[in-house]
């Protein structure tokens, strides 16, 4: 019994001195789930919050890794185009940026003199690259379309020449990012110009020819999808069908109803055609006799200018030896 009491004292101490075990806690389900749920749940909320409140669009040019000099070189090569970087430069530079530069400077103190830039806006380049546009596309137009009227000619060039046309290209060339305007977005009328300064920068650059074919692949191309009376508001068709017809020397239309459909129903159908010699020339649908009668004159005038909806695609391939020419003269 003696042995067996000092077994026990001499275990004692390392009882004592042993470490604790460490308390396992019991698994708690659902902690990992929770907490996924929480971070989705602010992913969420931030997102609803920027598409609420989206924060105010920043130039390119104040973000990290930005060279102006080599963005602006490397313009050229990604449109496939020579320009002189000067000229190029300077197309991209317009008025407004200018002077707020120089109240900026006048600003912090500098004398006037010393404030100015020795810099040159692209109001010369925008002059000549927005009148070799018009001159260029009036000659693809009515090379393409020789029986559109004049009229109907200048009513496309505008719609090419639209704000919001050009504005639309300018951006999808990321031109809008390389402008140095005043304000930013950089607005309509200003994006406008640089765009047009570009094209003549690639005028004084790269010649006639190359310019015309610029204009040709970036600006030809927005009529792609496009009716003719989308572009060209017409208030009188009928009016007008009858002029051309009368040029042509054909008598005036007859209009009959062809087909109806629901004319009882809260959603009529009528189809009126029209007839010259006794012969149907053009057939329209509409709610109303008037509109289908209006719409049955716009399918006559778009046959009779060849600008229906199977016409033929635009030729962009490479164009022919007279091309040259006419550009040259037209510059």
């Amino acid at each position: 019994m003696a042995s067996g009491l000092v077994r026990w004292l001499l275990r004692g101490p390392r009882r004592l001195l042993a470490p604790a075990a460490p308390a396992v806690a019991p698994p708690v389900r659902g902690v990992k789930k929770g907490f996924r749920a929480a971070i989705r749940f602010q992913k969420e909320l931030e997102r609803w919050r920027l598409l609420r409140c989206p924060p105010p669009p920043t130039r390119r040019s104040e973000k990290p890794n930005w060279d102006y000099h080599a963005e602006v070189q490397a313009f050229g090569h990604r449109l496939q185009e020579t320009f002189s970087l000067d000229l190029l430069k300077t197309a991209f530079i317009n008025s407004c940026y200018i002077q707020s530069e120089e109240a900026k400077r006048q600003k912090l103190g500098v004398s006037q003199e010393a404030a100015l830039l020795n810099l040159k806006d692209n109001q010369e380049l925008s002059e000549q690259g927005a009148a070799f546009s018009q001159m260029c596309l009036t000659q693809f137009l009515q090379d393409a379309f020789p029986d559109l009227p004049a009229e109907g000619i200048q009513a496309l060039v505008d719609y090419l020449t639209d704000e919001e046309v050009l504005c639309h290209v300018a951006r999808n060339l990321a031109v809008e990012q390389l402008t140095l305007s005043a304000e930013f977005p950089v607005p309509p009328a200003v994006l406008r110009r640089t765009f047009f300064a570009v094209i003549g920068a690639l005028l004084e650059s790269s010649g006639p020819e190359r310019a015309a074919l610029f204009v040709r692949d970036f600006l030809i191309t927005q009529m792609t999808g496009k009716e003719l009376f989308e572009m060209w508001q017409v208030v009188n068709p009928m009016g007008l069908l009858v002029e051309e017809l009368e040029r042509r020397k054909v008598p005036a239309p007859e209009s009959r109803l062809t087909r109806q459909s629901g004319s009882t129903t809260a959603l009529p159908l009528y189809f009126v055609g029209l007839y010259c010699d006794k012969k149907l020339i053009a057939e329209g649908p509409g709610e109303t006799v008037l509109v289908a009668e209006e719409e049955a004159a716009r399918v006559a005038l778009r046959k009779l200018y060849g600008f229906t909806e199977n016409r033929r695609p635009w030729d962009y391939s490479k164009p022919r030896g007279n091309v040259k020419a006419k550009t040259i003269a037209v510059s």
